[in-house]
């Protein structure tokens, strides 16, 4: 039997509250001048901060790979759950896109110049996909997620796991979907974010598995992407 220590047992963690970093960052972009809110830097801060914060977590705890849920047997799992729920998410966004957005009198056509549309195919597909899929899941599940059910854990709210996973989601759900690199690129279809972030949420809380997450994330992109990417050039 392995013998635990304070800093690999993995019901004890410590510094969790560095995820409060970005959050608080995400809430302040917002009450900053709109000039400066659509400097690149300012929207990239909250991320920037949250990577930083993840590295010190990570300085400061053990068994990392299990806590964010990246441990090798976790790969298959992973792959079962996260093909099928990226393929349904990838195909109810794209008609959410396609169809209602449009019908609500939502543009659409500013999609054409993001920069995942303006980015090579081939370059997008599937590998920068994957690698925007890897860094986000770390950021908004692994870390800010996880490490808010281990606050939740110490505080009052272990008493209540359900509700305390529920608000976890919830917050993580939003700050996905509020990230100011999110809203100024995809303006009112932020809001997709939204649902997609407790898609994700709840499975990592369900499974405590970021593989699973991930896959689900990136083939939820390339669906979404390949047929806008077609339609676009039609």
């Amino acid at each position: 039997m392995p013998q635990w220590t304070e800093r690999t047992d993995p019901q004890v963690e410590r510094w969790s509250g560095l995820a409060l970093i970005p959050m608080l960052t995400t809430a302040g972009y917002y009450a900053l001048p709109s000039e400066v809110q659509a400097g690149s830097t300012v929207q990239f801060t909250p991320q920037i901060l949250a990577y930083v914060s993840l590295a010190l977590w990570a300085r400061h705890n053990g068994a990392i790979l299990r806590r964010l849920g990246l441990t090798v047997p976790q790969f298959p799992q992973g792959v079962r759950w996260g093909v099928p729920v990226g393929i349904v998410l990838g195909a109810v966004n794209t008609m959410v896109i396609l169809h209602i957005a449009p019908w609500l009198g939502a543009d659409i056509t500013f999609l054409r110049d993001t920069p995942h549309a303006r980015a090579p195919t081939l370059v997008m597909l599937p590998w920068a996909i994957l690698l925007i899929a890897v860094g986000v899941e770390l950021n908004f599940r692994g870390f800010l997620l996880g490490r808010l059910v281990a606050l939740f854990h110490r505080s009052r709210l272990r008493k209540y796991p359900r509700l305390a996973g529920a608000i976890g989601i919830l917050v993580s759900a939003l700050m996905f979907s509020f990230d100011p690199f999110m809203v100024s690129t995809f303006h009112h279809l932020h809001w997709i974010a939204v649902w997609d972030g407790l898609a994700w949420g709840m499975m990592w809380v369900r499974l405590r598995n970021l593989f699973a997450t991930i896959i689900a994330h990136a083939i939820e992109v390339m669906v979404m992407y390949s047929v806008l990417k077609l339609l676009f050039k039609s």
